[in-house]
């Protein structure tokens, strides 16, 4: 449960991508995503961007709004045949519940399965996330992340129709 007022997902809007913007910069959240653009601080890059995604019916992309502040975002995509998830919270934000109150909100959204996530292997706090949603760990990958400059383990999660917390 969140420690939040209120809680709503919305479709973005132009003004909340400086947020993002800034949101992704954040040392720590780069850290734990491991897998992030390499071009993060190029503005204009950053705004062509999200320009792609939000002109792309495939994706259900929403902005997470907390207590009338943007909080961060999360989507759904299409990636090799299938859906998958992903989330940013500002450094805020977490903590308190949100990102799982906000993927539970996701998933009633988005209700086609299977739905996949993935996160480095020690984001314990995201992949926990995932995990009390329904997602379970069915593989793992390792890549270079660009968030820690070395090569860096994922888990793969699945969701299932038969499977979920909400």
């Amino acid at each position: 449960m969140s420690s939040f007022k209120s809680i709503m997902l919305r479709k973005v809007e132009p003004s909340d991508l400086e947020a993002f913007y800034q949101q992704q910069l954040e040392p720590e959240g780069i850290w734990m995503a491991a897998f992030v653009s390499r071009d993060r601080k190029d503005k204009v890059a950053f705004y062509a961007h999200w320009e792609k995604i939000l002109s792309t019916p495939e994706i259900t992309q929403r902005t997470i709004v907390v207590d009338g502040e943007v909080a961060g975002h999360i989507a759904c995509f299409p990636q090799d045949g299938h859906l998958e998830v992903t989330y940013w919270l500002g450094k805020e934000f977490w903590g308190r519940g949100l990102a799982t109150e906000a993927l539970m909100r996701l998933l009633h959204l988005v209700v086609d399965r299977p739905m996949f996530a993935r996160a480095a292997a020690d984001n314990f706090r995201s992949i926990r996330v995932l995990q009390k949603c329904g997602f379970r760990i069915v593989g793992n990958n390792k890549d270079f992340a660009e968030g820690r400059g070395e090569e860096t383990e994922e888990h793969i999660l699945r969701l299932d129709l038969n499977q979920g917390a909400g």
